[in-house]
């Protein structure tokens, strides 16, 4: 494994860092070759998982249990969490090692992906979490959606654009006292969704946005940020992807130019 280390391009140190980071460099060194978009069982720690997508499950596995962006304290034991994007389960898996008795609402648009998610919160017993089929939105309706087969759908995305059942997500938060974590993580979708929850987000004590920047469509990071900060929150955040010389390299051939992760928390 060390070999491998090196042949990333990663100092040596890092193989000692945690076991969750050897564990993500063994799985990239076993699942970095593998074709895009075929489904197949992936074992991880004490886990076993279907998997639409080798990259997007590594992607995922690092930023949630190598870095551990949705790590947060709560001063209770069954904090109420609000999964909007919940993909294939591996963020309601993070939070039930984290709070094994928290109350999940986990919301997943695709319904192929919801599959997944279905399937690996049974297969590995992870319980007590309500699952939902319902894109979250700022109407109860439908709403046309692509799809891309992995952790990329969306609102605006123009592939497979099929149409799902939307829930509004403020009709939602009312009916909860307390919420201790938000999660956004939908593809576009943030702004709209947040405007709408304005007046029940003072229910919210942390928050995290996955913010994206379509290619072609307005930015909305200034009024994004603006509803966090007239709602009490402070925030902190950094970009997904980091790229050089951003003047030349503006991302023109990408659908998304720019991704930033968004922590958000109640002032106190």
């Amino acid at each position: 494994m060390k070999r491998l280390f090196l042949e990333l391009g990663l100092p040596v140190y890092n193989y000692f860092k945690s076991s969750e980071y050897r564990e993500f460099v063994r799985l990239f060194g076993k699942l970095r070759k593998l074709p895009r978009y075929k489904a197949q069982n992936i074992k991880f720690i004490n886990f076993d998982f279907f998997v639409p997508d080798a990259a997007s499950f590594l992607g995922q596995f690092k930023e949630i249990f190598v870095e551990e962006i949705f790590k947060f304290i709560s001063n209770k034991p069954d904090p109420i969490i609000y999964d909007c994007g919940s993909n294939i389960g591996l963020s309601c898996l993070y939070f039930k090692l984290l709070y094994p008795k928290a109350k999940i609402t986990a919301f997943e648009a695709d319904p192929n992906i919801f599959s997944f998610l279905c399937k690996n919160l049974e297969k590995n017993r992870i319980q007590n979490v309500r699952t939902v089929n319902k894109a979250v939105w700022d109407n109860d309706g439908t709403i046309d959606f692509g799809t891309d087969g992995a952790d990329g759908g969306s609102v605006y995305l123009n592939t497979n654009r099929i149409k799902v059942e939307s829930i509004k997500l403020s009709d939602w938060l009312k009916k909860e006292t307390t919420i201790d974590f938000l999660k956004l993580d939908i593809e576009g979708a943030e702004l709209e969704v947040l405007l709408d929850c304005q007046d029940t987000l003072k229910n919210a004590i942390n928050v995290f946005i996955e913010y994206h920047s379509w290619n072609g469509q307005e930015q909305k990071l200034d009024k994004i940020l603006d509803v966090l900060t007239k709602s009490g929150f402070r925030y902190y955040f950094h970009p997904v992807n980091v790229r050089k010389t951003p003047f030349i390299n503006q991302q023109g051939d990408r659908t998304i130019d720019f991704q930033l992760n968004i922590f958000a928390h109640r002032k106190r």
